[in-house]
């Protein structure tokens, strides 16, 4: 991110751009050891939520989503105690509920554009916990710091979001292949809130399985750049957490339609599907933008006649959110 005014300059405008992100899973849903959660998560390129913001007379908010940017403007100025007002425009926003991380992502951008417009030095954490983001997974605000692939460390007796404690450069020449189903939301608010509150005691032993094999098989065949022992990973987490999850979303996966499609990618041979967060959206990592493009034509051959599909091959963002100031004298 881009540094902090002059001492003789004010801003006049800031631009934030916050990337999407999937998350792939939790280690630990059963917190016997005094942490859970701990969350994988990868950052996308291609998709973000982009934020425009300067001093104003008077609140307004255009563009996408207003309605949540405003409240995340109103909110934050009220906590801070700030002076005057601002005029906020979402030039772009992550689709919302499709489990691409819109919430965090929105509320990172608006929270990082207001600081910064009063040249407040405040980081993505502090403001996300300003906001009540980031309580279960730290991977939407690690994408905005850091981008790549992400592990945190699970939430322990602190209410603060959940550190990063992993990352990974993803590698540069493997794409992921997106299906979208744009009939139907991933649980969200309340209702998901309701949703951990019911759901049984995740197994002690279910818990320690994911947690060795992510140290033991998922980051090192990332490392490797080990496509199919990467996958096969990441596969795995994605049945035992989906299969837990199955109760509140109709089973392994939130969308019948981008099952259909996932069951039809391992016929392909694809090692990594996968749907992220409480979906719809599913995933599929290959090793190739070859690849990942002749599996989109096939896709669309194949699901061509259905209007809620649509399919999107991107690859990984390897870098963070990005801050634009546009300074002007106070001399």
């Amino acid at each position: 991110m881009n540094g902090l005014a002059s001492a003789n300059k004010e801003i006049h405008s800031v631009v934030v751009e916050a990337p999407a992100r999937l998350h792939l899973g939790f280690m630990d849903l059963n917190g016997a050891t005094g942490r859970r959660f701990g969350s994988l998560g990868l950052t996308l390129d291609g998709f973000s939520t982009r934020i425009y913001a300067e001093r104003a007379e008077m609140f307004s908010v255009e563009g996408a989503q207003t309605h949540r940017a405003m409240r995340v403007l109103r909110r934050l100025h009220d906590r801070l105690g700030l002076d005057g007002a601002v005029r906020m425009a979402v030039v772009q926003a992550i689709p919302e509920h499709t489990g691409l991380g819109s919430g965090t992502q929105l509320a990172i951008a608006a929270g990082i554009a207001l600081t910064r417009l009063y040249q407040l030095d405040l980081s993505t954490r502090e403001i996300a916990a300003m906001l009540d983001r980031g309580s279960r997974s730290g991977i939407g605000i690690g994408a905005f710091d850091h981008g790549g692939f992400l592990i945190d460390g699970g939430r322990g007796e602190s209410h603060e979001p959940p550190r990063i404690t992993s990352r990974i450069i993803f590698p540069s020449q493997w794409r992921i292949l997106l299906i979208f189903d744009l009939q139907s939301q991933g649980l969200h608010g309340a209702d998901e809130d309701k949703v951990f509150s019911a759901l049984p005691l995740f197994p002690e032993a279910s818990a320690a399985h994911l947690c060795r094999l992510v140290l033991m098989h998922l980051m090192p065949a990332l490392v490797e750049a080990d496509v199919r022992e990467f996958g096969k990973a990441v596969s795995e987490v994605q049945r035992v957490v989906g299969d837990h999850f199955a109760p509140a979303q109709g089973g392994r996966y939130a969308s019948r339609k981008v099952s259909e499609v996932l069951a039809w990618l391992e016929s392909r041979g694809v090692d990594c599907v996968g749907q992220s967060s409480w979906g719809p959206t599913g995933f599929a990592v290959v090793d190739s933008e070859i690849h990942a493009c002749d599996l989109l034509r096939d896709a669309e051959t194949r699901w061509g006649t259905d209007n809620t599909l649509r399919f999107k091959v991107c690859a990984a963002r390897n870098h963070g959110g990005e801050v634009f100031l546009q300074q002007s004298s106070t001399i």
